[in-house]
């Protein structure tokens, strides 16, 4: 991803209404992040997609509140200057990692919030959680929107997500939102589609939970343990 694409995604600060929606929503991911990581012997955190936005409260707020490990690192396609990071790599996360990159990032866990919808196609999804499960040396926690909701969250707009995706980018670029018409900034994901990726990974040690905004589930959150 061009790094100018990536801080585009946080260029504008939420209405004040919107943004405390989406803390809410956070607070309701990091309860079950939280239940999942308990008892768990981790030392080291990686975060993928880090983001220098400190416009919007809701940015980095999952990373920031996950808890109190000893070592926070990032990878990200934007330059990250935050202290928080004892580690930064300025990298996407669906280029090539050498054994050399590996071995200085990896982590007991890596975690990604909001960022495999932005990556691209489904080959770059593919190739962003392959590369997250390399950097994992325990657990691995992606999450994503939930296609299926009604509310398509990036654009604020109701249903038209639900369209064919050629259709739906089409009414996109019509309507003045071409920037996310493109698929390179914004591919979304269903809970079939997220599954489809892990089958293609291989056998994985996976599950699949969400939260539900209006009585549907509008967040995917997967779970993986390395065996």
């Amino acid at each position: 991803m061009p790094e100018l694409k990536s801080e585009k995604i946080y260029l504008t600060k939420h209405l004040l209404f919107f943004e405390k929606f989406l803390l809410k929503k956070r607070k309701e991911i990091l309860i079950i992040l939280k239940e999942f990581l308990i008892n768990k012997n981790i030392e080291d955190v990686l975060d993928i997609g880090s983001t220098e936005d400190t416009i919007n409260v809701s940015s980095n707020f999952i990373i920031k509140n996950l808890g109190n490990y000893k070592d926070y690192k990032s990878i990200s396609n934007q330059k990250i200057k935050s202290d928080f990071f004892s580690k930064k790599f300025h990298k996407s996360i669906t280029e090539d990692f050498s054994d050399e990159d590996i071995k200085n990032m990896a982590s007991d866990l890596v975690i990604s919030n909001a960022t495999i919808e932005h990556v691209g196609g489904l080959s770059n999804q593919i190739k962003m959680c392959r590369n997250i499960i390399k950097l994992s040396k325990k657990y691995f926690i992606i999450i994503t929107p939930n296609r299926y909701h009604p509310l398509e969250f990036h654009t604020k707009i109701p249903f038209i997500h639900w369209f064919p995706k050629k259709i739906h980018r089409s009414i996109l670029k019509i309507i003045g939102l071409k920037f996310f018409s493109f698929e390179e900034n914004l591919n979304l994901l269903s809970k079939k589609d997220f599954e489809f990726i892990m089958r293609h990974l291989g056998q994985l040690d996976y599950n699949i939970r969400s939260i539900n905004t209006f009585f549907i589930k509008s967040n995917l959150i997967l779970l993986g343990k390395i065996n």
